[in-house]
């Protein structure tokens, strides 16, 4: 099954895409596994979970004892010691909830010690995330933030695609094309970019005059219904047709190179 990660600069709409390909490929009939990875998730929201499913969902990152349990270290210490490769596999079925289909599991990130640092949270991370690459048989759809620090080398091989999204602003392209050279920089091949709040034809032509050197994979519109659905709690996906007709053409030419790639 496909893992997608999708990254960009905040407030670009990366979740509102996460949400869409969650919600289009559980439609196909995919076992679904969203994980949202970002330091404020938000992507149960998006997905329209019921605030009874998510009341007592809490990042892997903000589980104080159960990292001391796996790493056998307190979470914030640095530079003592600690297990690398903590047990993990069972955390995704334990740790998650299920919503139209979709299993979604929230991160967090480390907040201490920068994004790049050794302690046994990030450890904690690191080995999920490989876990959930290489091993599980889901879907994977993540929701990242602005950066590829829980790739490493090994798990970033194993990505099938990671989209990064831009608006049409200088600043959200900027950041764009750090985040592809990060990406190329650990070895992840398949980088595509994803154009949104396209108000028409001038925007997508500064996309494309301003792309980082990455294929795009398609745009999608700006829409004032999605925030009308974000206050309403309503997922894009039900709410604006025209956001999930562009997001189902993108998961249509995502299977389209993954049989050119075979």
């Amino acid at each position: 099954m496909p893992k997608i990660a999708v990254t960009g600069k905040g407030g670009v709409g990366k979740t509102t895409l996460a949400s869409l390909l969650a919600l289009i490929y559980a439609e196909k009939g995919a076992n679904v596994l969203a994980v949202d990875v970002d330091p404020a998730p938000c992507l149960a929201d998006a997905l329209g979970f019921p605030p009874e499913l998510t009341a007592d969902l809490v990042p892997i990152a903000q589980m104080d004892d159960l990292i001391l349990e796996r790493t056998g270290a307190e979470p914030g210490t640095s530079g003592g010691l600690f297990r690398l490769n903590p047990r993990v596999d069972d955390l995704p079925d334990r740790y998650s909830v299920t919503h139209r289909g979709i299993r979604l599991l929230e991160l967090g990130a480390v907040e201490v010690g920068g994004s790049g640092c050794i302690c046994p949270e990030s450890a904690m991370l690191k080995a999920l995330i490989t876990h959930l690459v290489f091993y599980r048989d889901d879907l994977l759809i993540m929701d990242m933030y602005a950066g590829v620090e829980h790739l490493g080398r090994a798990t970033a091989g194993m990505v099938d695609a990671m989209l990064v999204v831009a608006e049409p602003g200088k600043r959200s392209l900027g950041t764009a094309r750090l985040i592809a050279k990060l990406a190329r920089d650990i070895g992840i091949k398949n980088l595509f970019l994803v154009g949104n709040k396209m108000r028409g034809e001038e925007d997508v032509e500064f996309l494309l005059g301003n792309n980082p050197g990455l294929p795009v994979l398609g745009t999608l519109p700006a829409a004032p219904a999605a925030v009308e659905a974000d206050i309403s709690g309503i997922p894009v996906y039900d709410a604006v047709p025209e956001m999930a007709a562009a997001a189902r053409d993108m998961v249509l030419e995502l299977e389209r190179v993954a049989r050119v790639a075979q």
